[in-house]
């Protein structure tokens, strides 16, 4: 197993991570839903699309930096929500949003986070984003859309990809389920893995402070978190979203948007940006991957609104890619916390450092010298890709 240090690509990075982990925690982050076809898929699709590089142009110092849905950004990067990092590594949350911070891209928190809005906005300073979960209670909704106003995060990312959890096969097998029932599975499980268990016995128990108070439930542990998950809002609608957006301040993304007819309807309904997203495959298996949806939206719009793009993302030239598609930026969820996993802050580092350096290079090869020069012409689709 490479050290930290020796880890040349998420793929090492995912290696280490999964090396420390108890298996049934490592494929809690790794896995996807029932046959995780469009877990696969995702990857498969930027794989698909190839570069045809320019020459005789001056790449001599590319220029990363870009603006996304209004937030300058070093590169065309967001780290994307995710919850429950703390099982992986303490503190993990923060330690990945430092990194984030440290390297100029945003980071996107969680309503299921290990860390508080308001505890993040005191511990990084850095561009924040803060993603909404919508629960049937209403009053909760606001309520947490409030307090991520007031502590300074400008943009509202709404997950609307998510009326019901997905059916994740590997957790069932593995007995992960909220609330936690303790095995003797999961018990050497730790054993055989002390680092991992000692360091989460010095962390001590993940507690999701965003939802602490829904249902009255003062608590903050993996009870809340097993009503979070009995509590989506399945008849979220139109209605709804349009009230959002006409009482919400700031910038307002859509995430898990994968259909062109919707993009053009949310078009109109005044929203910043779309974050096209089939929740890194862990929601509906079958559905398209989004690379292939990013292109049929982008297609849609025309440049009339700012688009995201998440899920199967391991690679610097991914995010020229998704340039070439008509994205802004690209969000890593798993890439960074396989670092954190892996490392913990400096594991972070590492993964956006990496992520960095590749798209630098594949901009210099590509013939690229700044973001904005990437055109749709110059990315093909290759629809079998033969490994050797």
């Amino acid at each position: 197993m490479p050290r930290l240090d020796q880890a040349l690509s998420i793929a090492d990075l995912r290696a280490i991570a999964q090396r420390k982990l108890p298996r049934s925690v490592f494929e809690f982050i790794d896995g996807g839903a029932e046959d995780e076809l469009t877990l696969a898929d995702n990857r498969a699709a930027f794989e698909r699309l190839r570069i045809v590089p320019r020459v005789l142009v001056d790449v001599s110092a590319p220029q990363l930096a870009t603006d996304i849905v209004g937030t300058p950004s070093a590169a065309p990067f967001v780290v994307a929500p995710m919850g429950s990092c703390a099982l992986g590594w303490p503190g993990a949350d923060i330690a990945i949003a430092r990194a984030a911070a440290a390297h100029g891209i945003p980071y996107t928190l969680s309503t299921m986070s290990t860390t508080s809005l308001e505890r993040m906005a005191d511990a990084v300073q850095g561009a924040l984003w803060f993603q909404l979960y919508v629960l049937r209670d209403r009053a909760f909704n606001a309520q947490l859309v409030q307090r991520a106003w007031a502590a300074g995060y400008g943009t509202l990312v709404v997950t609307v990809d998510l009326p019901a959890g997905g059916k994740r096969e590997r957790d069932l097998r593995n007995g992960v389920s909220i609330p936690l029932r303790m095995t003797p599975r999961h018990l050497w499980e730790g054993l055989t893995h002390p680092g991992w268990a000692w360091r989460m016995a010095r962390g001590g128990r993940p507690e999701f402070e965003n939802v602490r108070g829904l249902l009255g439930d003062t608590s903050a542990g993996l009870t809340i978190a097993a009503k979070v998950g009995q509590n989506l809002d399945a008849a979220y609608g139109w209605d709804d979203l349009q009230a959002l957006r006409a009482s919400w301040p700031g910038r307002l993304l859509v995430k898990g948007v994968e259909h062109a007819d919707d993009a053009e309807r949310l078009l109109g309904l005044g929203v910043d940006g779309l974050w096209v997203s089939n929740h890194g495959g862990r929601q509906l298996d079958g559905a398209l991957a989004s690379a292939d949806a990013l292109a049929g939206i982008a297609a849609r719009l025309r440049g009339r609104l700012p688009l995201l793009v998440d899920s199967g993302v391991r690679r610097g030239v991914d995010a020229l890619k998704a340039r070439m598609l008509g994205a802004q930026a690209v969000a890593v969820g798993r890439a960074a916390l396989f670092g954190a996993c892996a490392g913990g802050e400096a594991g972070a580092h590492r993964a956006i450092a990496i992520l960095l350096a590749e798209l630098r290079l594949s901009m210099q090869l590509a013939g690229i010298a700044a973001l904005q020069q990437a055109a749709p012409g110059d990315l093909v689709q290759h629809r079998n890709v033969a490994r050797n």
